[in-house]
């Protein structure tokens, strides 16, 4: 079949790889000039920066790519699994490095939080479990084909699903499982991989922290980029043909089945169109004269992110390539984000430090700082005062967290918040991960793979099933590949 597919994101790329592999003509169309969405990269005064995602786990669902096309992943990618998963720092001066090796890690937390191993050991093996039990069905499968659900493993999972915590929260899980607050507090953070609420959130994102504890985190050889770079060096050699600078206008249709697209310089038609736009933007902007599932599309937002790229006149020793400095007030910070839609006075900060690994990344002595704080979605709040705002409150409680001030080391430094991040990346009021999982039945509530109303029309990438995240994107597109694989020529 000749398939277009719009959008080249980590989704568009591997439904491309997949169904190009499979035999299918395959066209990419994408606005920008660069393959890859938000998982791209930019270099400023001898500083690279990874501009989007950058925690990297399940290495081996890029593999699987490169082996879906007979090819051997180590011929185009490579990365290594960090000894540090993370590391994490409070107010009160308490630091816990997150050890990848299992001993270290349980052996710090009982230095540290002088809490038993026993509490730890039980809650990382539960979510072992529930990942893979339950876990796989909601992010591997389409949640919307009656095969899924009459599967042996998928009704053996349903009985036990009192187990999992989808009636609660997930802070209510984490309090009922992990005694010490700040380990609560620790794996509260998990509700953010999707940008969500911890205390609205269900208790089965339990099973989130499995792939990072249990499984390693990974950094790319030559950073998260690399990743983007692979996939369209592999797609490029299967054949796909790229259309960079050039976008999609309309997905046309007819007799309730989609014909092909306009792009501002031509008409193409296609027998598939697979769209790895955000969905909201897609119906509103792309099929403007056709009905929309408008429940699906107002559901809450996901978070969005004000992020600083800063390069750092210095080394910091302590720090290492994923750093977390938590809110004293995790439970405020969240009613800000999602509540009022403000901006908490005392955030969360991540920063993301790659040169730590990938010593290219800054000039020598020097450091990459990708310093990130959880921002409500966009509806109109935002300003540059406002991002000044929250410039000084960053580098005021860094300053007072490191014991160095800060602003004078920043060598080089651009920016990116809710309203850059949705013009770049068509992402809906700037939200990361398109709806929030802010409820029980959040996961079945997201927009599907394939379309009920349109003939030929299916969906990829992190503001569709099963959500956002480079695993789960990468699960999208293997799923839009296998829908559109039992289709009959």
């Amino acid at each position: 079949m000749n398939i277009i597919i719009i959008g080249s994101g980590v989704a568009g790329l591997a439904a491309a790889i997949r169904l190009r592999a499979a035999g299918h003509t395959v066209t990419v169309f994408e606005a920008n000039d660069y393959p890859g969405g938000k998982l791209s990269q930019f270099e400023s005064e001898g500083f690279r920066f990874d501009a989007g995602p950058s925690l990297f786990t399940l290495p081996e669902k890029v593999d699987a790519l490169f082996e879906a096309a007979g090819r051997n992943p180590r011929d185009y990618f490579n990365c290594h699994r960090l000894p540090v998963t993370c590391h994490y720092q409070w107010a009160d001066g308490t630091c816990l490095d997150a050890h990848a090796n299992r001993q270290l890690l349980l052996d710090e937390i009982e230095k540290t939080l002088g809490t038993g191993r026993s509490e730890m050991e039980a809650y990382l093996r539960q979510s072992e479990q529930t990942y893979e039990s339950v876990g796989r069905i909601f992010l591997e499968k389409s949640l919307h084909k009656a095969s899924t659900w009459l599967s042996r493993p998928v009704a053996a999972a349903l009985t036990r699903l009192h187990r999992y915590g989808l009636t609660q929260s997930l802070d209510g899980f984490n309090r009922k499982k992990l005694r010490h607050p700040k380990l609560v507090q620790l794996f509260n953070r998990y509700a953010t991989y999707n940008g969500s609420d911890p205390y609205r959130a269900p208790g089965i994102l339990h099973s989130i922290p499995h792939l990072e504890h249990n499984l390693g985190a990974y950094l790319p050889v030559g950073g998260m980029h690399a990743i983007t770079t692979a996939l369209h060096a592999l797609a490029v050699d299967l054949g796909v043909a790229f259309h960079f600078g050039e976008k999609v206008e309309e997905i046309r249709t007819q007799n309730g089945k989609v014909t092909g697209v306009r792009t501002a310089k031509s008409a193409r038609t296609a027998d598939i169109v697979v769209s790895n736009m955000d969905v909201w933007h897609t119906y509103r902007q792309l099929l403007p004269d056709h009905s929309a599932p408008e429940k699906t599309l107002a559901q809450e937002r996901s978070s969005s992110a004000v992020i600083f790229y800063w390069g750092i006149g210095r080394q910091f020793p302590d720090l290492d390539v994923h750093n977390i400095f938590f809110a004293n007030d995790y439970r405020a910070e969240f009613d800000a984000l999602f509540r009022t839609k403000t901006f908490h006075p005392d955030p969360t900060i991540y920063i993301n430090i790659t040169s730590k690994q990938e010593t290219t990344d800054a000039p020598p002595g020097m450091e990459n700082w990708f310093v990130m704080v959880n921002a409500p979605a966009n509806v109109g709040q935002y300003t540059d005062e406002a991002i000044r705002q929250i410039r000084t409150r960053i580098l005021t409680k860094l300053s007072r967290m490191l014991g160095t001030d800060i602003e004078p080391l920043i060598r080089c430094e651009q920016v990116l918040d809710p309203r850059t991040i949705e013009s770049r990346t068509s992402s809906y009021q700037g939200s990361l991960y398109g709806t929030s999982s802010n409820n029980t039945m959040a996961a079945f509530l997201r927009h599907r793979n394939d379309s009920t109303r349109l003939r030929g029309l299916y969906f990829c990438g992190g503001s569709v099933h099963p959500g956002g995240g480079i695993p789960l994107a990468l699960n999208s597109g293997e799923i839009v590949a296998h829908l559109i694989g039992q289709l009959k020529n």
